[in-house]
């Protein structure tokens, strides 16, 4: 099934399930008005909402309405956790190759993560907001799971199984403002401003064979400012598949119903299918030409993000944003 939450003036919104061809929606307010409460009650309220959703997707729900994804929050706006992977390692190491950094040979053992800030997600096309456009902004284009509870210790196949949703995410970056950060040896705070996510978070079996393994086979496009500037295939290359991202994350202590967990920029090694952030673009350039050329975001830019499966149909529903200057009262 498909769920997506509609704006509604408050700050968790209204639940509702999606049609599989994003072309309709029903209200889940007889069943559940936010996705948490599905999330913590899951063996109870899921089936419902399986049922609603077959009703949908055989155009028999009475109460059925045109899908708007401009009227949708965040699948889930905000969270209990949003912790960020960075399970494609090719991206890490052009990154570090293109400033002469030695990469560590635990980089491909142990994943990286960094605790992202989980109380005020957007909507899959809200603007970003900067204040200025000399903090570097660059979009991320990843996957992203929503899991139930998942205890302590947790083995990778153990932690697979608490994967409840499937979505997009775009982790916005603030490229100018990491370096400062990252040499206090604290981690990114500043320089991770709000994440978008896709207008529909899915169950794992709405995708069929492309989910398998931790990792979801499929080209992840993303489109900047009207042109292609990725078709990156989100599984071949996945490092470390979510199982393991989430048993990285429970080592130490339990993982909560409604923690959502990133893949981190999804990236190849052929280069020809693009890139899913300006940093690993310019990261390209340094390599080739010892510099690099492009830019990053500047207002007014757009950035559209999505899925499709093998018949051309968009999965998730499409991550579709413009750059735009804060206002006094946001800044």
């Amino acid at each position: 099934m498909k769920l997506a939450t509609y704006k509604d003036g408050s700050r968790d919104g209204q639940l509702v399930v999606v049609s599989r061809d994003l072309a309709s929606a029903h209200y889940a307010s007889a069943i559940a008005t936010r996705l948490q409460q599905v999330l913590d009650d899951w063996n109870f309220l899921s089936p419902q909402l399986e049922d609603l959703a077959a009703t949908l997707n055989d155009g028999k729900a009475r109460h059925a309405f045109a899908f708007e994804p401009a009227r949708c929050m965040a699948p889930l706006p905000r969270a209990y956790q949003w912790a960020d992977g960075s399970a494609f390692v090719n991206h890490v190491e052009l990154v570090r190759r293109a400033r002469n950094a030695e990469m560590p040979a635990t980089f491909w053992t142990d994943p990286l993560m960094y605790q992202g800030g989980s109380d005020d997600f957007i909507g899959p096309c809200d603007d970003i907001v900067a204040a200025s456009t000399d903090w570097g902004i660059d979009f991320e284009a990843e996957v992203a799971v929503v899991t139930g509870d998942i205890a302590m210790g947790s083995s990778p196949e153990a932690a697979i199984d608490g994967v409840r949703l499937v979505m997009l995410a775009n982790d916005v970056s603030l490229r100018n403002l990491i370096p400062a950060e990252l040499a206090k040896g604290f981690g990114f705070f500043q320089s991770k401003p709000a994440t978008a996510f896709s207008p529909v978070a899915v169950t794992p079996d709405e995708l069929g064979d492309a989910w398998h393994g931790g990792r979801l086979h499929l080209d992840l496009e993303s489109t900047w400012n009207g042109k292609r500037a990725g078709l990156c295939n989100a599984g071949e290359e996945m490092t470390f598949h979510f199982g393991q991202l989430i048993a990285h994350l429970c080592k130490t202590r339990n993982c909560r119903a409604g923690s959502i967990v990133g893949s981190g920029t999804v990236s190849n090694k052929d280069w020809t299918r693009g890139y899913s952030c300006i940093a690993e673009k310019r990261a390209i350039e340094t390599i080739e030409t010892g510099a690099p050329k492009t830019s990053f975001m500047q207002f007014g830019d757009t950035i559209r993000i999505e899925m499709k499966n093998g018949e051309g149909q968009s999965l998730f529903g499409a991550i579709d944003q413009k750059v735009a200057v804060a206002s006094p009262a946001r800044r």
